[in-house]
């Protein structure tokens, strides 16, 4: 999976907050996750814990901005997931 591929997603979360949610959910629609290598380490920990307990591939971007431009966002994101439809 790439930038391109959360670009072109239909169904996305962006955010910590809505990304653990989205891992929570008994239905296991996240395809993957992504997370921001520049983002304060307590803020992603509990996700990429969560991801990889789970088996969902974690996809590393170089900085917030960049995940945030690729999610379709004027500000950084510290994560982000795809689900499936």
């Amino acid at each position: 999976m790439s930038l391109d591929d959360i670009r072109q997603a239909k169904n996305k979360t962006v955010g910590t907050n809505q990304t653990l949610k989205a891992l929570r959910q008994p239905s296991g629609r996240v395809v993957c996750v992504y997370v921001a290598k520049d983002a304060e380490p307590r803020v992603t920990e509990p996700v990429v814990q969560l991801a990889s307990r789970l088996g969902v591939p974690i996809e590393w971007v170089d900085t917030m901005r960049q995940l945030g431009k690729a999610c379709g966002i004027e500000v950084g994101a510290a994560s982000a997931c795809i689900l499936s439809d």
